[in-house]
Parts: C-alpha cells; structure tokens; sequence
C-alpha cells in the first residue's frame, strides 16, 4: 500500500479535481433558479423494478415503499409492529391478522378496496416458485393461508418461529390483477401514500401524493457532480446520499441548500464468490480481508462519515454481537497467509474486482486495489453500470464485488444471503457460500419459541462468518440529505429509506431565488 503521505495527496487530488469540476459547472451554467410545484429527487440510480415481490435494489425498494402498504412494519428498536393489520398467535402455529382502518382507509390507487383476499393472493403468489420472488425463502414455512371473510387471515406454519410477523414486512397488491399477470414492475398498484402517474423513461418517474396531490419527481443522475450542479441550478431540490464527501462539504457552504446527516445502519461489504478456485480457500479471503486498511479509507475518503463493521448488524441491534472486533490491518498476516495458500511473487493471485460507474465507488475499488498489490494481490477493476453489475451479482458472475446491503431489519436476513439453501433465484446467497454448521444454526434459530432464546445463536453464528468470510464487513456509511432552502419535513432515516417523502412540503413563505 502507499504510504500514509501518498494516500493522502491521491485523496486530495480528488478533492481539487471534483471542486474544480462543480465550480466550472456552475459558473458556465448558472441560471435562475425554478420555482417549485414538484418534489423533485436526484438519484444515482434508478429504479430497475417496483414489483415488489421482486424489488432488491435500493431505489426499488425504496420507492415501492411509497407505492404500496406493508401488513407489518417495524419500530425504531427492529421488533415488528402493526402495519395493515394486528395481529394474534392462539398456538405456536397459527396467527390471526385483523385488517385496521375502515375499508376505505385501504383503498389501492385504481379505486378498489385492500382485503384479505389481497393479503392470501400476494402471499400466495410470492410462494409460489414460478414466480421466482427473492422473498419467498422467508416465509416458506407457511403451511396454510385462510382468508376469512373480507378482514381477516388466518395463517398456519409447519412449524413454531418467534419472529413470523418480522418476515411478513412486504407489500400487499391486488388479488384481480396478480390472477391476470398484471405487469406490477412497470405499472405498480398500491395502496400507499403515492401512486404512479407516468414512467416516461427508466430514469425519470412521476408519482402524486394522494392526500394533497403533490407531485413528486425521480431523476436519474448518475454523475454526482451533476446531481449537485442541477441542486444548485434549481432543476432537482432533494438529494440523499451518493454524494462523495468533498461534495457534501462543498454544499455545506452553500446558503441556499440545508444539508442533514446521521449516523446509518447500511452495511457496505466485499462479496466473495466461494466456487471460485481461489476464493474457496480460507486464506485467501482472510488475506483480502488483512490487506485492506477500513480505517484508513474511512478517514481520508470518508472524511470520517462512516464506522467500521464486523457483522452486517449493528452492535444496537437486538441480536447483533456487541463482542466482535473488526477485522484488523495486518499486510504482514496478509503476505504469510496467501503463501499458505499457494500464492507467491512466481504464482501471483489475480483477481477480478466488479464495482459501479460512480465515481466515489470507483475511488475506493482503486484505494483497494492498490491496497491488495501492497501484499502481492493483483486486481483487474471492472467498472460497469449500474444495470449490468447489478445483474452480473445477481447472476453470480462475479469474483469480488462491492455492494452494500440496506434496510436490515431482522437478523433472519442471514437465512437469505448465507444459507445453502437461498442461492438465487431461491434467496440471496450470491456467492453459492456453504457452511453446514451455518445452516444447523440457522435451522435451529428458526425453532426457538422467543426472541431471548434466539441471541446467544446469533452471536455464534456472526462469530463464525467473521472467521469463515463469505463476504468480507467494511463499514456502515452515514446517511446524508441536501434539500433546497423551502423544503420541509425531509430528514434522512437510518437505513436510508424515502419515508420522509409521505410528509415533505415546499414552503412558497421563503425566498428560493438565492444567488450563487
């Protein structure tokens, strides 16, 4: 790795660079700011899909989140709470769902009533294995579905799971249009705060507040320096995140935008494929993880806006291993390990490292990359879009990658990216990892009667994907938000959700004409 004076010149150069850049933007395009009548957001990335029964992205997730309701939802300590419905457990089997609200209360955007035949139709269809939804390994325990009547569900398990309701966080869409193969990833509907009025383009949607017909823009703008320059310009007025942290310095020295941050609960990893010749050894991935120094990165690209991670849950969560130390700096250990593993200066380990076309990604990919080559690990970059790393990930054609996971809620996420049982199209384990001790724990999890008996397991389990590295834990990035100087109620949440979006206003009392 270069030396600590390098490191830091290389970042600063960046830093020159991309302030550089805005300022020749915004001075060869300054115009008069536009007055505002729609919200209008910048993301890096559009979504790809709001269907979501097959909704992983970010953006997807995100945005259907505003389409549709949920039948549970979660509070701020990660434990389910009522969503569209409450609910009972008369045995270790069988819980009874209770739609709230009158009946009009649930009424999806193309006027019909939200039932319970809506509630058994989705969950039925997200089981069903021809419809190839991600989400069905979480609720595959699912014996039977009733719909009684036109309020109530009564659902029965194959066998006792304490945290059931946690895996029923998904959203509920219409019974007449899943019969009819209703295209849902391009024309949602949903019955929550929003509905969509036009799709003109893959990266620009158009969606209307329902209760005061606020509109609300998606633009996709891939280069961050863009999104900033059209912030200033007036042509976008949210931002949220994606933005490297010289760009969020720059904007808060600007007076016409207010900018937010807080600490966040993304979990950015390095994904490893374990069929890989070399991946498949220990050492190697230990060595990976060894040659990268987090800390270094965190504080000269970061700028200090991100924590290291050892799990992808937080130390606060209810199950998360508050013992676990991340995994240290160590070249040396680095260099020793891949000679165990067969790798020299004769015999080096070339790799292959998949990353996205934004800029700041690509900074840290070649921070890592010249981080590996210290200890003997060449590393060809990959840069690609969006879409096509996406997909490539998805389809396991990867060697590493990096990614970050969002809105982990519930420990039995692990289920889904670390059982040999959820490698795609069943569930999220990319990397085709398998560990049988892994599965035994996850599979005994699943058995205990209460969310107390369930910790001491989840600790276990995170301790020894610490030491096996199916992915290697990096850091949990702070969540940031930039608004024009006339919006209100916009904050950013923890996992980086556009919830704020149901009760954000533009504020025509103050003054957006703010010179540059």
């Amino acid at each position: 790795m270069p030396n600590k004076k390098s490191f830091l010149n290389y970042t600063l150069n960046w830093s020159l660079k991309i302030s550089l850049l805005i300022s020749l933007s915004i001075l060869s395009s300054c115009t008069e700011p536009n007055k505002f009548t729609t919200l209008r957001m910048g993301l890096a990335r559009a979504p790809i899909n709001l269907d979501p029964r097959h909704a992983t992205d970010a953006a997807s997730s995100r945005i259907s989140r505003l389409i549709y309701r949920r039948l549970v939802e979660f509070d701020n300590t990660n434990r389910p709470i009522p969503g569209l419905a409450t609910w009972t457990q008369p045995s270790p089997t069988q819980y009874h769902f209770r739609l709230l609200d009158e009946p009009k209360g649930r009424t999806f955007s193309n006027g019909h009533i939200l039932t319970a035949q809506d509630v058994k139709a989705t969950l039925d269809s997200i089981l069903d294995p021809n419809v190839g939804s991600p989400y069905r390994s979480q609720i595959k325990n699912i014996q039977q579905i009733q719909a009684i009547g036109t309020e109530e569900v009564v659902i029965d398990l194959k066998q006792p799971d304490a945290l059931f309701p946690t895996r029923l966080v998904l959203a509920i869409l219409p019974a007449n249009l899943i019969a009819t193969g209703h295209k849902f990833n391009q024309h949602p509907i949903g019955s929550g705060s929003f509905k969509l009025l036009a799709w003109p383009q893959p990266g620009h949607l158009k969606l209307q507040r329902l209760a005061d017909k606020q509109l609300l823009e998606f633009i996709e703008v891939k280069d961050p320096s863009v999104r900033v320059m059209k912030l200033l310009r007036g042509e976008i007025n949210i931002l949220q995140n994606e933005l490297s942290p010289e760009l969020f310095r720059y904007l808060k020295a600007k007076n016409q935008v207010t900018t937010q941050e807080r600490p966040g609960i993304n979990f950015t990893y390095i994904g490893l494929h374990s069929k890989d010749p070399a991946l498949s050894k220990l050492e190697v991935r230990r060595a990976i993880a060894h040659a990268i120094d987090r800390k270094a990165i965190i504080r000269h690209l970061f700028g200090g806006t991100a924590r290291l991670a050892a799990s992808m849950l937080p130390a606060q969560h209810w199950a998360g291993a508050k013992d676990l130390d991340p995994i240290p700096y160590n070249p040396i250990l680095a260099r020793k390990l891949l000679a165990q593993a067969g790798y020299t200066k004769a015999n080096p380990l070339t790799l292959s490292h998949k990353t996205t076309t934004d800029p700041f990604r690509l900074r840290i990919a070649t921070t890592m990359q010249a981080q590996l080559k210290a200890v003997g690990i060449q590393v060809k970059i990959q840069s690609l879009d969006w879409g096509t790393f996406y997909g490539d990930i998805k389809s396991g054609r990867f060697q590493i990658y990096t990614l970050i996971w969002v809105g982990i809620k519930t420990p039995d996420h692990f289920r889904a990216v670390v059982h040999s049982e959820a490698v795609p199209p069943k569930g999220a384990n990319r990397g085709h990892y398998h560990n049988p001790q892994v599965d035994s724990l996850l599979d005994q999890v699943a058995k205990k009667p209460d969310i107390d008996s369930q910790i001491p397991i989840y600790h276990t389990l995170q301790r020894i994907l610490l030491q096996d590295l199916p992915y290697i834990p990096l850091w949990y990035e702070n969540q940031i938000a930039v608004t024009k100087k006339n919006i209100r109620g916009y904050a950013p949440a923890e996992d980086g959700n556009f919830d704020a979006l149901n009760h954000t206003y533009i504020d025509y009392e103050i003054n957006d004409n703010d010179s540059y």
